[in-house]
């Protein structure tokens, strides 16, 4: 039997592409000139129409019949209809979670929710966004659902297409400080009714601070 590569090779083109595209190297709107990247990559236009496939099935580009590739616009539409989604997923992911959860979890819980204190303290937003992802994330590991997971990962993946970021706007990173205190209140509280509630709250939060900065960058252009 043949040896089957640890990762194949266009799984590690569609990883590059994402990054890019999370990055704004590839912005939103953009046409994929597959010939261009197949040369820059040195590799055939098969695997890297395989990997649009997958980037296709995440949401990130679209496939358009007789017209190419092109990165995924989100639109206001969008967040609208994506942001209640996550506030339901992941408030009940967090309750699912707290119930899940033993002493040593909560305890990790904490630290995480304390670098987030002290990058609020310092203005680092840049720290206090990786803290906020890393506190989402360790709660949906314990919440122990798979599906969820995966739905909630690929409509975060549809946010970063979004060049706004909540945290930019004066006073909600403040703001979305003091929320969290009141999530891992409830969670040190065994509250998963409380937390649920103050978990989906939190990200409905997040999605009125985008649309104040939208509405704002509308008045200056």
């Amino acid at each position: 039997m043949t040896r089957i590569a640890p990762t194949a090779l266009y799984q590690e083109v569609a990883e590059r592409l994402r990054q890019r595209i999370f990055a704004h190297e590839l912005t939103p709107g953009t046409w994929i000139d597959e010939q261009k990247l197949a040369e820059q990559y040195g590799i055939s236009r098969t695997p890297l129409r395989e990997a649009l496939k997958v980037l296709a099935s995440e949401g990130l580009v679209e496939l358009k019949p007789r017209r190419g590739c092109y990165v995924t616009e989100i639109s206001r539409r969008d967040l609208d209809d994506i942001f209640p989604l996550i506030a339901l997923l992941e408030g009940r992911g967090a309750a699912d979670a707290l119930r899940r959860a033993k002493p040593a979890d909560l305890r990790e819980l904490r630290e995480i929710h304390e670098s987030l204190e002290a990058a609020a303290r310092e203005g680092r937003i840049g720290a206090f966004f990786e803290a906020n992802q890393a506190f989402h994330r360790r709660l949906q590991e314990l919440a122990d659902n798979r599906w969820m997971l995966g739905v909630i990962q690929d409509l975060r993946k549809v946010l970063k297409l979004s060049r706004l970021h909540s945290l930019s706007l004066e006073g909600r990173l403040q703001q979305s400080l003091e929320e969290h205190r009141q999530i891992m209140a409830a969670l040190e509280a065994g509250d998963p009714v409380r937390v649920e509630r103050a978990m989906h709250d939190h990200l409905l939060s997040g999605r009125e601070a985008l649309a104040k900065m939208d509405a704002k960058a509308g008045k200056a252009a």
